[in-house]
C-alpha cells in the first residue's frame, strides 16, 4: 500500500470521526449545563410556597449556588415579578404585555411564551424577606468589578443595616481595593458597632464616624446624645456620649461649611444667568443710550429656538442644544436689527420714548409667540450630559446644568470681550460709544454700527435664552422675569462696562441666594433693590464708570 493510500485512509477516518467528536463535545457540554442547572431549578422551585421562612432559606441557598441567573431571580422576586404556574408549580420571571404575562425560564433566561394572569400565582414577600433579598443582592453587587456599583451597594446596605449586612461587609472588607468603597464599608461597620454591648467598641465607632458627613451617621450619632422619656440617657456611657456630642458638633460645622459652598455655587449660577441676560443690554444701553424693554423677549426667542431645534432633532437632544446656540444668536440678532432699523433709529436721544416703543415691541413679540406656540409652557429636555450632579461628598453636590451655565457664561463673555477689543467692529463700537460725532467725522457709518451693535446685544440675549431653557420653563413670559434684574446689573456694574456687568451680575446673584433662605424670594429682591438705591446715590455711574468724553455726555 502506497503512502498516498495510507494518507487517504487516515483522512477518511478523521472525516468520519470529526462529527462524532463534535457530538460527544456537545453532549458533554449539555450534560455539564444540565448538571449545573438541576440544583438551581430544584432550589428555585422551592419558592412556590406561602411560607416566608422557607423563602428566606431558599434565598440563602440560591446565593450559595453562585448560579449566573441567581441575581435575576432574586431581583424579580424583590420587584414582584416572580410567579409560579398553578398546574405544575413551575416558577417564571414575568413581564407585562398586551397578551398577558410573558414567561421567562429562570434557568435559561429564554422567553417560553405568554400566559393569563389567572393561571399564575405571584410569589409574595414581606418586610423581613425583602430585607433579606436586599442583603443578598447587595452581596452580588459587592462582587461587581465596577467600584461605583460596589459603592452604591454599600450605601444601600448602610441605610438598612443589620447583623447579616454587617457580616457581609466584614467578609468583603479585606478583598476591597477601592479606597472610597472601603471607607464606606468601615463607616457601615462602625454604625453596626454602635449597638455593641462593649462601651470601648462604641467609643471607637464614634471616633471612626466623626468625620463622616452622611445623614445616616449624623442621625445615628445624634440619637446617642438624646435622653429617653424617663430622663435617662440613650447612651449610658458618659465617654461615648461626650464623644458623640463632639462628633455631632464637628459634623454640623462641616455640613454648614459645605452648605455655604453650595449656596455660593447656586449664587454664582444665578449670577451667570443675570450676566448672560444683562451683557447684551449693557452693550446697547452703553453705546446707544437705548432702554430696550424688549430685551427679555429676545431671550424668550432664544429659549423657543432651543425648543424648535429639539423638535427638528428629536433623536439627538444633546446635539440640538449645541446647534441651538448659533441659531438662537442669528434669530434674536436678526430680530434685534429689525427692531433697530424699524423703530429705535427714529428715537435716538429720547430714552423715555425708546422705553415706551420697545415695551410695545415686547408685547407684540409675546403675542406672536402665543399665536404660534400657544400660551402654554413648552418642555425643553435636558441633554444627558447636562443631567445629574457631581457628588463632591455627602454634604456637597454640584448640578451639571448649573455648572455648564457658569462655564457657558464665561465662554460667551470671553468671546464678546475679544470681539470688542480685537476686531474692527469692536473698535468702531468703542469709538461710537466714546464720541459719536467724532467717529462719524472720521468716516465711521454710525447708523450701521448702531444696527450691528443692537443686533450683537440682541443675539447675546438669544444665547442667554438657550441657557435659561435648561433652568426654567419656556413660555411667553420668560423674559419678564429677568428684564428688571438685567437693568439692575447694568446700572450697578456701570453702564457700557463688560467687567462691571460681570462683577455686578455675580454679586447680585450671590447676595440674592444668600438672602432668600432667611428673608424669602420677594423680600430678598426688595432688600437688594433698596441697597442698590443707596449705592447709586453714592456712586451714580456704578462700580466701573465710563471715562472720557462718553462719561461727560
Amino acid at each position: 500500500m502506497t503512502n498516498n493510500n495510507v494518507a487517504e485512509i487516515r483522512g477518511f477516518r478523521l472525516t468520519r470521526l470529526t462529527p462524532l467528536w463534535l457530538l460527544a463535545c456537545i453532549a458533554a457540554c449539555s450534560f455539564a449545563y444540565a448538571a449545573e442547572n438541576v440544583p438551581f431549578e430544584q432550589t428555585v422551585a422551592k419558592l412556590a410556597t406561602m411560607n416566608f421562612k422557607t423563602k428566606e432559606s431558599v434565598v440563602s441557598q440560591l446565593s450559595e449556588l453562585n448560579h449566573p441567573n441567581t441575581e435575576a431571580v432574586l431581583t424579580a422576586l424583590l420587584e414582584g415579578k416572580l410567579y409560579y404556574r398553578k398546574t405544575d408549580k413551575q416558577v417564571f420571571i414575568t413581564s407585562e404585555s398586551e397578551s398577558g404575562l410573558v414567561l421567562t425560564d429562570p434557568s435559561s433566561m429564554k422567553t417560553i411564551g405568554a400566559s393569563e394572569a389567572s393561571e399564575l400565582t405571584k410569589i409574595t414577600t414581606n418586610n423581613q424577606l425583602r430585607k433579606h433579598l436586599k442583603g443578598a443582592l447587595a452581596s452580588f453587587a459587592l462582587s461587581n468589578p465596577e467600584a461605583t456599583v460596589r459603592l452604591a451597594a454599600v450605601k444601600e446596605m448602610v441605610r438598612s443595616l443589620d447583623e447579616d449586612s454587617a457580616e457581609i461587609l466584614r467578609a468583603r472588607l479585606e478583598k476591597e481595593t477601592d479606597s472610597k468603597v472601603r471607607q464606606a464599608m468601615l463607616a457601615g461597620l462602625a454604625l453596626s458597632d454602635l449597638d455593641s454591648a462593649d462601651a470601648e467598641v462604641r467609643l471607637a465607632a464614634v471616633r471612626t464616624l466623626e468625620h463622616d458627613l452622611s445623614p445616616e451617621v449624623f442621625n445615628r450619632l445624634s440619637t446617642l446624645t438624646e435622653t429617653n422619656a424617663d430622663g435617662s440617657f440613650a447612651e449610658p456611657d458618659e465617654r461615648v456620649r461626650v464623644a458623640a456630642s463632639q462628633a455631632v458638633k464637628k459634623i454640623k460645622s462641616w455640613r454648614n461649611f459645605y452648605g455655604s459652598l453650595e449656596t455660593l455655587f447656586f449664587g454664582l449660577s444665578l449670577g451667570s444667568v443675570l450676566v448672560l441676560a444683562a451683557i447684551g443690554l449693557a452693550i446697547t444701553f452703553g453705546v446707544m443710550g437705548v432702554i430696550n424693554m424688549a430685551h427679555g423677549e429676545l431671550m424668550m426667542l432664544g429659549a423657543y429656538t432651543t425648543y424648535v431645534m429639539q423638535l427638528l432633532m428629536p433623536t439627538q437632544i444633546g446635539a440640538s442644544v449645541l446647534v441651538a446656540i448659533p441659531v438662537a444668536f442669528l434669530v434674536a440678532g436678526g430680530v434685534g436689527v429689525l427692531i433697530e432699523r424699524g423703530v429705535v433709529r427714529f428715537l435716538y436721544g429720547r430714552p423715555l420714548e425708546t422705553l415706551l416703543a420697545t415695551f410695545g415691541v415686547s408685547l407684540i413679540l409675546q403675542q406672536i409667540v402665543r399665536d404660534v406656540f400657544t400660551a402654554n409652557n413648552r418642555p425643553v429636555e435636558t441633554p444627558s450630559w447636562m443631567a445629574g450632579s457631581m457628588q463632591i461628598n455627602e454634604a456637597l453636590s454640584i448640578t451639571y446644568n448649573r455648572l455648564y451655565v457658569v462655564l457657558f457664561m464665561l465662554i460667551v463673555f470671553a468671546i464678546l470681550l475679544f470681539v470688542l477689543k480685537k476686531t474692527t467692529l469692536g473698535l468702531k463700537v468703542r469709538a461710537v460709544a466714546q464720541n459719536r460725532s467724532m467717529a462719524k467725522a472720521m468716516g465711521v457709518r454710525t447708523e450701521w454700527v448702531d444696527a450691528l451693535t443692537f443686533g450683537l446685544g440682541s443675539g447675546i440675549a438669544g444665547v442667554a435664552g438657550v441657557a435659561l431653557s435648561q433652568l426654567t420653563n419656556v413660555g411667553p413670559n420668560l423674559g419678564q422675569s429677568y428684564i428688571i434684574d438685567s437693568f439692575m446689573v447694568v446700572v450697578f456694574g456701570g453702564v457700557g462696562n463688560l467687567w462691571g456687568t460681570l462683577i455686578g451680575g455675580m454679586s447680585l446673584g450671590v447676595v440674592n441666594q444668600v438672602l432668600e433662605p432667611h428673608a424669602g424670594a420677594v423680600l430678598a429682591k426688595i432688600f437688594v433693590l433698596i441697597a442698590l438705591i443707596f449705592f447709586i446715590q453714592r456712586r451714580p455711574r456704578g462700580l466701573f464708570p465710563q471715562k472720557g468724553r462718553a462719561a461727560e455726555g
